[in-house]
């Protein structure tokens, strides 16, 4: 199934990018999600190209209790997002992928980071989600698009929060 989600941030784009790419921005957003334990690492060179990898072990309580054998009492997801170098104007396109361990779902697309105003951004995440479980693959797909809607939202808040309350761009 196609997933897109739109996220807005109140920052212009390269403040963002340096947002995404902080490593204690990450753990905020990746503790807001829920996650019982977790991991982070970011690479990345300056204003370049970056990667973000975080793992973080989730409840199961979004998935639908019919479900839940498929995946036990917890998930495990693996989400990368590698951006490339900024163009002039400071947008970014990367790419995304979001697996969870122990079950057949798997999530790829694109990230696109771009200004959509004066002090706005926007980062978009556009992909194909799979599941690949025979008769059930529709249910659990519509089931991990809402948790994935539902932790980008999550996102969204955090990184409003943490704009209001470091200034526009993290400190390095």
């Amino acid at each position: 199934m196609r997933l897109s989600v739109t996220l807005d941030l109140p920052t212009d784009v390269r403040a963002a990018a340096l947002l995404l790419a902080d490593p204690e921005y990450v753990h905020e957003k990746v503790r807001a999600s829920g996650a019982l334990e977790q991991h982070v690492d970011v690479t990345r060179t300056a204003d370049d190209a970056f990667t973000v990898t975080s793992r973080r072990a989730l409840p199961t309580e979004q998935i639908p209790a019919h479900l839940r054998s498929f995946v036990g009492s917890q998930i495990d997801v693996r989400q990368v997002e590698a951006w490339e170098a900024p163009a002039a104007d400071g947008s970014r396109v990367g790419t995304v992928v979001v697996e969870i361990a122990g079950a057949p779902v798997r999530l790829s697309g694109r990230t696109a980071l771009t200004a959509s105003g004066p002090g706005a951004t926007t980062v978009t995440y556009d992909g194909e989600l799979r599941a690949s479980v025979p008769l059930f693959a529709s249910a659990i797909e519509q089931a991990a698009a809402g948790a994935i809607r539902s932790a980008l939202e999550v996102e969204q808040d955090v990184a409003r929060r943490w704009i209001a309350d470091h200034g526009q761009a993290p400190q390095p």
